[in-house]
């Protein structure tokens, strides 16, 4: 029964991963209440409970309650729901003044969202106070967004020789992609660019970004004439077409991807290790839309692997963009002659 803090940006699973827990930990035989999961508001708890009720289709003898604010309960009648979500202060009425709910039978608790639990003096009070009414053998899991120094401290006050998981933040993964970018005159010459770029290095597969799905067709069309495995993948396609095209690309069918804009998040192949902005990503004013690129170009260099990403550059409002990008994340981006062989095997080294 490890006890655990994890922190990891929002969309990594987090609730799905002690939904699971506490659908597991649970023995639908005995009716108390046996997981306790304390969430900031109202909304993510009832968030929350829908995520535990789709896994829990499976598990019909386990019973959720909600304990927040306008939940009507009878004083003194012990609950037999099995896994109570809920905001710190109701929660802790219930544990107290109510009897709804008797700690020292609670065996599993979720801090959710504990970064947002600490800005709010009053939740880090009552969460603290239901934590001291739990035994110390019941196992304890505290989720995070970030971990500043003051949620670590709270951590530990609430949670003893825990282990912990940090997932990197998107923005730590540029630490291990190299930057550069090349000028062009037009669209052939950044193909000719592309081409260099790709005999000379040993590439496992690239990803290409195009700005319009004209511009992508053209460019996919022109590297299969050169003889590339490409793969085609912009906004027109079905859900399945995409999966399709997805699926070929991590089996490694394909080793060049050229796509429009969609699917900039959320492709996780880790051969990955060239990422091109043919275009570069601008957003409705056509400044640099740094979040754009910093998920593009956050495609390679997964889990800790070297990466490279190759701006193309055509104009001096693209150059301005590049100078944009560099400053935002405070990281060089360096100019590539892609027609001198030598230098461009010195950079990649």
């Amino acid at each position: 029964r490890q006890n655990l803090i994890a922190q990891s940006q929002s969309g990594t699973g987090k609730t799905a991963a002690f939904s699971l827990a506490m659908l597991s930990h649970v023995n639908p035989d005995n009716n108390w209440t046996q997981c306790l999961c304390v969430a900031p508001t109202y909304e993510l708890a009832l968030q929350i409970g829908q995520v535990i009720k789709q896994m829990g289709k499976f598990c019909p003898n386990v019973k959720l309650a909600y304990a927040i604010r306008g939940s009507r309960m009878e004083r003194g009648v012990k609950l037999q729901e099995q896994i109570v979500i809920g905001t710190p202060g109701t929660v802790l009425d219930w544990c107290t003044k109510y009897k709804l709910i008797d700690p020292k039978k609670i065996t599993m608790f979720v801090l959710d969202e504990a970064d947002v639990m600490i800005a709010m003096q009053g939740h880090r009070d009552q969460s603290i106070r239901i934590h001291r009414l739990l035994n110390n053998s019941c196992q304890m899991l505290l989720f995070s967004a970030t971990f500043e120094d003051s949620v670590m401290k709270f951590a530990e006050r609430v949670i003893s020789e825990p282990n912990i998981i940090r997932l990197k933040r998107e923005e730590e993964t540029l630490d291990t992609i190299k930057q550069f970018y090349v000028l062009c005159r037009e669209k052939e010459d950044k193909f000719t660019a592309l081409c260099n770029l790709y005999g000379c290095l040993t590439i496992a597969q690239a990803m290409i970004f195009c700005h319009t799905r004209k511009m992508a067709g053209w460019l996919a069309a022109s590297l299969i004439k050169e003889g590339h495995q490409v793969a085609l993948l912009s906004g027109e396609m079905t859900v399945e077409q995409r999966a399709n095209v997805i699926e070929r690309f991590r089996n490694g069918n394909e080793k060049v991807l050229v796509t429009t804009n969609v699917c900039s998040r959320g492709i996780d192949v880790e051969q990955v290790s060239l990422v091109v902005n043919f275009d570069l990503p601008v957003d409705m004013e056509g400044n640099a839309d740094n979040e754009t690129y910093l998920h593009r170009i956050g495609r390679t260099g997964r889990f800790g692997r070297r990466g490279f990403a190759v701006n193309m550059v055509d104009s001096k409002r693209s150059m301005d963009i590049i100078t944009q990008i560099e400053m935002h994340f405070n990281r060089k981006i360096t100019k590539l002659d892609t027609s001198n062989l030598e230098e461009m095997e010195k950079m990649t080294i």
